[in-house]
């Protein structure tokens, strides 16, 4: 392959799970473990892991809410959660379902297990989310 991308210079990266660090994040109510993507390809991707904690309160993501980016990919590894999308409805996320979250669809999440798990990958690295309006055919 002769033309140039920006992968040319991303690093190579392991992240192994017997030197697994948690850590806080953008949720109280969850662990993250980064997964090193967001060095290794320069800011292009985030990739973590995503688990509950066992707190338990309203945070701004039970908002009607978007986050600023061009790709998110959600695999569930473990538990389960209930999200309402703009145009979709309400829909249930249980271990081992995937989806591809389109950039800029308008959700909140309305409930999920003790024991939730996640694998997220967004593009870019440093996306904003942002609390919204309601759509009209919200549920109440």
């Amino acid at each position: 392959m002769t033309s140039s991308t920006n992968t040319e210079k991303w690093k190579f990266a392991i992240n192994k799970a017997s030197e697994a660090v948690w850590a806080p994040g953008l949720r109280e109510i969850f662990e993250y473990r980064d997964l090193g993507w967001k060095d290794s390809s320069n800011g292009d991707y985030v990739a973590h892991i995503v688990k509950a904690n066992g707190k338990e309160m309203s945070d701004e993501v039970q908002e009607w809410h978007v986050h600023d980016c061009t790709f998110q990919f959600v695999m569930v590894l473990n538990g389960w959660a209930e999200f309402e999308y703009e145009g979709e409805g309400v829909r249930r996320i249980e271990k081992g379902d995937c989806l591809n979250q389109r950039p800029g669809i308008p959700h909140r999440e309305i409930a999920c297990s003790k024991d939730f798990e996640v694998l997220e990958i967004v593009a870019p690295a440093n996306f904003e989310t942002r609390i919204v309006s309601a759509p009209a055919e919200a549920a109440e």
